[in-house]
């Protein structure tokens, strides 16, 4: 924005900002928050702290203090967001998003920093990643949360090392999926709901989390990697033991598995071997037409057992296999608690749902300067990630409200430029199957081993996707395109 905008929204971003008034003890250090707020939202060329201190009049050091060293509770602003975003845009259709992004650094001294992929250049890196929760709703989508990543073997293993980058002796290494899940806790804490949850194999790949979303009642939809095993028949589980003698030594655990079962098999080989799938036809779902062509995706589903934590059978799952038909080769697995009746259309919608938590990455770096931060402490950069979704969510509402009911920044359209962030899908047909908090565990011991036969109509409140079935190269498809943009 230039200094004209700013000018412009000054007073609505001044009304904003006084919900974190009592974040700060002190008027002195509530001011810092303008200036730093309105320098991400500025069209300074670099949102680090001297740009931003200078444009403003301030003395660099001062604000580089308001990040390091003023008393300031960052998680309490962090909460006031997530308590605004519950309370002005909460959705029954509401998706969470987990992702993460990585910012290129130099040197060893910054918090976090060691060489690992780098995913903002696509190759091994010195970089510091960081872990976010993002919220999309049909008509509106921002940043709820981030946090840095610990590297295990370079900083948990080097406490000097972290004390010299202001790191906590009580801040220790957490695999990136419990991060997502403190993440998640916490919005929850703070009221915000998600219909679904989605993320990539990094985090669907982890059966610990599964485990910990199935007990917290959340719907999700995971991308598994192909080592990812289930079940394509439940096994025969004991319950007590049938043995006419006593032996001796310990009793035999109950549960346990028959001695005598089929073993998990690995997602890949359920896909090449498996009777199960290999009775479902792929069944192809036209996504969009893109600039080449139609985008058209294939997919097909079964139900699959995962192994709970003493190894015995979790309730069924969805397994939903898909490719595009332009590379059946790129194949993507998936995982999923929802209720039986979901339809795949609306696994579908949830797993596609993912490229909005990439444009958040995008309008944050490039609009608001989320990865310009220069700081080395990490009390400095925990900071940096909060004000970065305090400003990200002022642009989405500000769009929102004068461009029509767009969430994204500067307009910015979706992927491959097909539709805009702000596209209000909620003026349409509803998109989600409706759930409710009753069945978002799991699909539940009652629904059988056999998903709803594709004869069966759709019920009202199922995603409203025609399933108008039509001839594209002699194969039936159907479309998805009328609700959601890749």
């Amino acid at each position: 924005m230039d200094a004209q905008t700013i000018l412009r929204i000054r007073p609505s971003l001044t009304q904003y900002l006084t919900q974190f008034d009592d974040c700060f003890g002190r008027v002195n250090s509530r001011r810092h928050l303008d200036t730093y707020i309105e320098g991400q939202l500025s069209d300074l060329e670099r949102k680090s702290v001297e740009p931003i201190a200078d444009a403003a009049g301030t003395p660099p050091r001062t604000l580089q203090e308001f990040l390091s060293l003023f008393r300031w509770d960052e998680s309490a602003m962090r909460d006031r967001l997530q308590r605004r975003i519950a309370r002005r845009h909460g959705h029954v259709h509401a998706v969470g998003i987990i992702d993460e992004t990585s910012f290129v650094k130099k040197g060893e001294k910054t918090a976090c920093v060691q060489r690992q992929h780098c995913g903002a250049v696509g190759k091994m890196e010195n970089c510091v990643v960081s872990v976010h929760l993002g919220y999309a709703a049909p008509n509106f989508h921002t940043m709820l949360d981030g946090d840095l990543f610990l590297p295990e073997q370079t900083w948990e293993r080097n406490r000097q090392r972290c004390r010299a980058a202001g790191i906590p002796d009580n801040v220790t290494y957490r695999p990136k999926w419990q991060i997502a899940l403190e993440q998640l806790r916490r919005a929850l804490a703070n009221g915000v709901r998600f219909r679904w949850l989605t993320f990539d194999e990094g985090y669907g790949g982890k059966p610990p989390f599964l485990r910990e979303l199935a007990s917290l009642g959340q719907n999700y939809v995971a991308e598994v990697p192909v080592t990812f095993h289930a079940w394509t028949n439940p096994p025969q589980v004991l319950y007590r033991d049938h043995s006419r003698e006593k032996k001796p030594g310990r009793p035999r655990r109950i549960p346990r598995l028959k001695a005598k079962n089929n073993p998990t098999a690995d997602v890949r080989n359920i896909l090449k071997y498996s009777p199960v799938m290999r009775r479902e036809p792929w069944e192809k779902y036209w996504v969009k037409d893109g600039s080449k062509g139609p985008m058209i995706f294939e997919a097909k589903r079964i139900i699959a057992w995962l192994k709970d934590e003493d190894g015995l059978p979790t309730a069924p799952h969805h397994l939903m296999v898909t490719r595009p038909e332009s590379d059946p080769s790129d194949v993507k697995y998936f995982i999923s608690n929802a209720p039986a009746e979901t339809t795949i259309e609306t696994l579908l919608l949830v797993v596609f749902s993912r490229w909005r938590i990439e444009r958040m990455f995008e309008g944050s770096k490039g609009e608001l300067g989320m990865d310009h931060f220069e700081v080395r402490r990490y009390l400095s950069i925990q900071r940096h990630l909060i004000l970065s979704c305090v400003s990200h969510l002022f642009m989405a509402e500000f769009h929102q409200e004068h461009r029509g009911g767009g969430s994204g920044l500067d307009d910015m359209s979706g992927p491959n430029r097909h539709v805009a962030i702000g596209t209000d899908l909620g003026t349409r047909r509803p998109v989600f199957t409706q759930t409710g908090r009753d069945d978002q565990c799991a699909i539940g011991g009652n629904a059988g081993n056999k998903l709803p036969s594709r004869s069966e109509s759709p019920q009202d409140d199922d995603p409203q996707i025609t399933r108008k079935r039509h001839h594209v190269d002699g194969s039936e498809e159907v479309c998805l395109a009328t609700v959601v943009a890749l």
